[in-house]
């Protein structure tokens, strides 16, 4: 993209969000817009994928801190309208330069303007427009079942995004041809002239900045060098992995420019929760009911686990909610550390009893009459009584 497009397009309106919006917020926008947009989930719609493309474009930038701050140094320095050289709107070069009483002397001399311009769209001072670039990096969300994140899983992801384009291998021009230096800037990008005693440098307009000119550009990719594209990647969802986790896929993101290497590819994991275990950390939990006369008495429970069942004992006198330990029953991470399986005892209250059960609790009640279970709470009732 051109120094003059960057500057142009206002990639927080693209996303919704304002200009002092956080890292976390414009993060929190852009995969929501991504969800929506996706060209999978609109096949056929024209619109939304070239939303996509544009969302996609905005977070490259602001989803980069440092592009996020030479963005929004350009927007501030060239104000919100825009690049406009000679005036029109936006920030004006007549105003800076050719007014009396201006403090242009500030930028003046020596290509001070032009080392400003440089920082700001990764070049200095008359140096090549076209430096190799390093691909954006790209996230996208799998989801998975408790199991599949316990033990590890294999899954095909299926991504639309922008690559290099087949067809010019991201030379941009028509394959059998190749683009030219812009005669105008030399392969710059930037074009310098001078009014009074004051040299400064801006865009050029014949090349947009790019230092290339493409006669003939390819037909696939329209001379942009990229083309969106869907391909089918195989996931390894390592053993143990958590919700919410992200695994990185080094070199999958968006192409490099002039050969650069490709960004990453984040990939965030989502699992679905299991209807009898629970998880905490590297262990497992389960809740498991028993009666009251399994706790009072003791007994020997089977208790499901990931592999195969197992037997605890419960020992007479044991309270409701007590947590019993499986060790080496939990989940096994790549390092090598297993966790445990957890157990909750809990008391389990029927809903409805026969007329049988209601003399066993009623026999059973007189014949712990005298125990009080509360004393410290019924002594405190007796002495509000007295007072």
């Amino acid at each position: 993209m051109s120094a003059r497009d960057w500057i142009d397009k206002d990639f927080y309106r693209e996303l919704g969000v304002s200009s002092d919006a956080g890292d976390a917020e414009i993060k929190k926008v852009y995969r929501k817009l991504a969800r929506e947009l996706h060209p999978d989930a609109n096949p056929g719609n024209a619109d939304a994928e070239t939303r996509f493309k544009a969302v996609s474009e905005a977070y490259g930038v602001l989803g980069d801190p440092e592009k996020r701050k030479q963005y929004d140094e350009a927007r501030k320095m060239f104000g919100s309208g825009g690049f406009r050289p000679g005036g029109g709107g936006g920030f004006d070069f007549g105003d800076m330069f050719g007014q009396p009483g201006s403090q242009s002397g500030s930028f003046g001399g020596g290509g001070g303007f032009t080392d400003m311009l440089g920082n700001l769209f990764n070049r200095r001072g008359g140096g090549s427009a076209t430096r190799p670039r390093r691909g954006a990096d790209v996230e996208t969300e799998v989801r998975i079942d408790f199991l599949e994140a316990v033990k590890g899983a294999t899954v095909p992801l299926r991504l639309s995004s922008p690559s290099t384009c087949d067809t010019c291998h991201g030379s941009g021009a028509r394959p059998g041809t190749l683009p030219k230096t812009c005669g105008t800037c030399g392969g710059a990008g930037l074009v310098s002239r001078s009014q009074g005693a004051f040299a400064f440098s801006e865009p050029c307009r014949d090349c947009r900045g790019t230092g290339r000119l493409i006669d003939d550009p390819c037909s696939d990719c329209g001379g942009d060098g990229v083309s969106t594209k869907t391909r089918t990647l195989t996931v390894r969802i390592p053993a143990g992995v958590e919700d919410d986790q992200r695994i990185r896929l080094a070199g999958q993101g968006e192409p490099g420019s002039q050969g650069a290497a490709a960004g990453d590819l984040y990939v965030r994991v989502h699992v679905t929760p299991h209807r009898v275990f629970g998880r905490s950390g590297n262990d497992l939990t389960l809740k498991v009911p028993v009666t009251f006369p399994e706790l009072a008495l003791g007994t020997t429970l089977t208790v499901p686990t990931l592999d195969s069942p197992v037997s605890l004992r419960v020992a007479a006198g044991t309270v409701s909610g007590r947590v019993l330990r499986v060790r080496g029953k939990g989940v096994a991470k790549r390092d090598g550390q297993v966790g445990d399986l957890l157990v909750t005892l809990q008391v389990s209250v029927p809903s409805t009893m026969d007329d049988k059960t209601k003399a066993a609790l009623t026999a059973y009640a007189e014949a712990i009459a005298e125990h009080d279970p509360r004393p410290e709470l019924t002594a405190m009732v007796a002495k509000a009584r007295e007072s």
